[in-house]
């Protein structure tokens, strides 16, 4: 676990995998807010995540407010919202960390691999907030429903990009305090490889039938822990 607290803001914190990250952050030490352009709705789901949590630690808010009081806001919404979010916010995410879980998902063919024509929609994100905001990809391919079972060990590594070292192991640690095990992948051109294989993934949970098919980096025991 980090030894240091950040002020960390979930935008789309009510969703399955925003919440069950924030609320793995909170347990962690960190001050949490979920946020979502109704902020009745956001109150009402940092209520539900503290019961489980057993204290006060998550606060609801809206997007705009949320991501001007913190530190690092991590988005969490469908692909369908995520550029109209994020231009939203530009005057509040300036001279931030972003960490971006957005995956290029086209319904109804969401087991196929649509990327953009730019191949990864991460990397369009920083191009449009220009290099005052450091944007990191991560998460994209953790099962959601396990998340909130704080008990639960996850079997799954998270693949970590961005153009910044400091920004990467920022993501990194939050991965290791959310329970899983960050690996740095490079640079965020390197973010299309986890936006493509979360389409791969939802192929393999449904040929196999399971619920989580994660991703396991091989041969690196010796250098990387949790």
């Amino acid at each position: 676990m980090s030894d240091n607290k950040r002020s960390i803001c979930v935008i789309g914190g009510t969703g399955a995998q925003g919440s069950g990250l924030a609320l793995r952050w909170a347990k962690a030490g960190h001050t949490v807010s979920v946020a979502s352009r109704d902020e009745a709705k956001a109150k009402a789901a940092a209520q539900e995540l503290n019961a489980i949590l057993g204290s006060d630690r998550i606060s609801g808010t809206d997007y705009v407010t949320g991501a001007a009081a913190a530190s690092i806001i991590v988005l969490t919404v469908p692909f369908a919202s995520q550029l109209s979010t994020v231009t939203a916010l530009k005057e509040q995410l300036a001279g931030k960390i972003l960490i971006d879980v957005t995956v290029p998902l086209v319904p109804p063919k969401v087991s196929t691999v649509q990327l953009p024509e730019t191949d990864s929609c991460v990397v369009n994100i920083q191009k449009l907030l220009g290099p005052d905001v450091r944007v990191v990809s991560a998460f994209q391919n953790v099962s959601a429903h396990k998340l909130k079972k704080l008990d639960y060990d996850i079997d799954c590594d998270v693949l970590v990009t961005c153009d910044d070292k400091n920004a990467r192991e920022v993501g990194i640690a939050l991965a290791r305090d959310a329970g899983l095990r960050g690996i740095d992948a490079g640079p965020l051109a390197n973010s299309a490889v986890a936006e493509a294989l979360t389409s791969a993934l939802i192929w393999i949970n449904r040929k196999y039938k399971v619920p989580d098919a994660g991703i396991r980096i091989t041969g690196l025991d010796a250098v990387a822990e949790r």
